[in-house]
C-alpha cells in the first residue's frame, strides 16, 4: 500500500502513560476536583444574596464545588424559599435579606456573593467588607464611579478581596483567543470585532432597572476587548436608536454599534442589540497582520439534519445561562481559589472602573451624536495594559 512509507513508531515510545492536552478542559476540570484542588484550598463558607437570574446560575455551581459550603442563602421572596432549599438541602440556612446583619456576624462565614438588583449593590458589598467577608458582585460593583471607588477602597481597608463578575473571561474560547493575540499569534491587531444580542426579550420591568444597555449589556463587550488587547481606547464613537417602542418609552435604546479608536492603531467594533429571534448570538473577531481568530456561537448539540432541502443545525444557545454555564462554574472555581489565597484577584478596581469610563463615554456619544475622546492618567490603567 503506498501509505505504508509514512508509518511511525509506536505512540507509546514517546509515552507511557495517559495524557490530556490542556485544550481537554473539562476534564482537566474534573480531575482536579475529584483530586481537591491542588491541595492548598480549604473549604469556604459562602453565603449568597439573592435569587434571580444571577443567582439562580451561581447556587447550582456553589451545591456543587467541593470547597464551598452554601451556609446561607438570603431572599426577600418567600415563595423561592422551599425550591432554595429543595436545592440545597438541610445544612443550608436560608434567610430573608432583613437578616444579613446575623448572618454577616456569624465568625465562620468567609465569603458573600452578591446577586440582587444593580441600585442594592453598594451598601451589600460595603456591609459585608466590613463585617470582614470576601466579596463577589455580579456587575455592576455601584451605579456610579463614586460608589464603585468607595466599595474599593473598603475592600482596601479591610484587606478582603472584591471580585466582579465578568464571566466572559472564563469562556474557553475567548480566553484561548486572549492568549494568542497576547502571544502575537496573529501579529498586531487591526480589527477586534463583538457581537453582542440578546435572548430572550428581557421584561420590561428589568429593563427599567437595568442601568441601560451601555452599563447593562456593553460592559461584557468592552471587559473583553480591552483585556484581549491590553489596551485602553482614546476615543469613543455610538451610533444607537431604540427599534421597540416599549424601550424607547423608557429612555433606553435597543440597537447600538459602538466604535473604538485606540492609541496602538487598533479599531474595535461592538454591536449590541436587546432581541434576537434566533437565539442568544455572541461572537468575536479577532483579525491581525498574520491572521484571524473567531469566536462563533455555541449550539446545545452538534446534530445537522440533512434533507433535499440542505443541511440544517440545531439554534444556538438561547439564553446567557446557557451560553456562558462552563464560564460561570469557571468563574465561581477562580473566586474560591481568591478567597482560599491560591489566587491573585483577576480583576481589579482599574479594570471595573475603566470599563465604566469607556461605558459612559459610549452612552454619552450615542446621546450626544458626536464622538468622545478619552484620556487616561498612568494611575487609572491596570497591570498589564498600555
Amino acid at each position: 500500500m503506498a501509505t505504508t512509507v509514512f508509518k511511525t513508531e509506536s505512540p507509546y515510545v514517546e509515552r507511557d502513560s495517559r495524557t490530556h492536552h490542556p485544550s481537554d478542559v473539562k476534564y482537566l476540570e474534573f480531575l482536579n476536583a475529584v483530586a481537591g484542588g491542588d491541595g492548598q484550598r480549604s473549604v469556604v463558607s459562602v453565603a449568597l444574596f439573592g435569587m434571580g437570574r444571577a443567582g439562580s446560575i451561581h447556587i447550582t455551581n456553589l451545591v456543587s464545588h467541593p470547597a464551598v459550603n452554601l451556609s446561607y442563602v438570603l431572599e426577600v421572596d418567600e415563595t423561592k424559599w422551599g425550591q432554595i432549599q429543595t436545592i440545597c438541602g438541610k445544612d443550608t440556612q436560608v434567610k430573608h435579606s432583613n437578616d444579613a446583619k446575623i448572618v454577616l456576624a456569624d465568625p465562620k462565614l468567609d465569603a458573600c456573593i452578591i446577586c440582587t438588583p444593580t441600585f442594592t449593590h453598594k451598601d451589600i458589598i460595603l456591609q459585608c467588607l466590613e463585617a470582614g467577608k470576601a466579596v463577589f458582585s455580579e456587575k455592576p460593583i455601584g451605579e456610579t464611579p463614586e460608589d464603585t471607588k468607595e466599595c474599593y477602597l473598603m475592600s482596601e481597608k479591610v484587606n478582603k478581596p472584591l471580585f466582579c463578575g465578568f464571566q466572559r473571561r472564563w469562556d474557553p474560547t475567548i480566553s484561548s483567543i486572549q492568549s494568542s493575540v497576547r502571544k502575537g499569534a496573529i501579529g498586531h491587531i487591526q480589527i477586534i470585532k463583538s457581537i453582542s444580542r440578546d435572548s430572550p426579550l428581557p421584561s420590561l420591568d428589568y429593563l427599567k432597572i437595568s442601568g441601560g444597555i451601555f452599563h447593562d449589556c456593553m460592559v461584557h463587550d468592552i471587559d473583553v476587548i480591552t483585556w484581549v488587547l491590553g489596551e485602553l481606547p482614546v476615543q469613543v464613537h455610538s451610533m444607537a436608536n431604540a427599534q421597540i417602542p416599549e424601550i424607547a418609552a423608557i429612555d433606553d435604546f435597543d440597537n447600538v454599534v459602538t466604535t473604538l479608536k485606540f492609541p496602538s492603531g487598533t479599531l474595535g467594533i461592538i454591536n449590541v442589540n436587546r432581541f434576537a429571534l434566533y437565539g442568544y448570538d455572541q461572537r468575536l473577531e479577532v483579525f491581525g497582520m498574520k491572521g484571524m481568530l473567531e469566536a462563533q456561537n455555541g449550539r446545545p448539540n452538534s446534530t445537522i439534519l440533512n434533507t433535499a432541502d440542505g443541511g440544517q443545525a440545531v439554534p444556538i444557545y438561547h439564553s446567557f445561562p446557557s451560553r456562558y454555564e462552563q464560564s460561570y462554574a469557571a468563574e465561581m472555581d477562580c473566586f474560591v481559589d481568591v478567597v482560599s489565597g491560591v489566587k491573585q484577584l483577576p480583576i481589579t478596581y482599574l479594570h471595573s472602573s475603566a470599563v465604566s469610563k469607556i461605558a459612559d463615554a459610549a452612552e454619552k456619544s450615542a446621546r450626544e451624536g458626536a464622538p468622545v475622546h478619552l484620556s487616561w492618567d498612568k494611575s487609572e490603567i491596570p497591570n498589564g495594559y498600555f
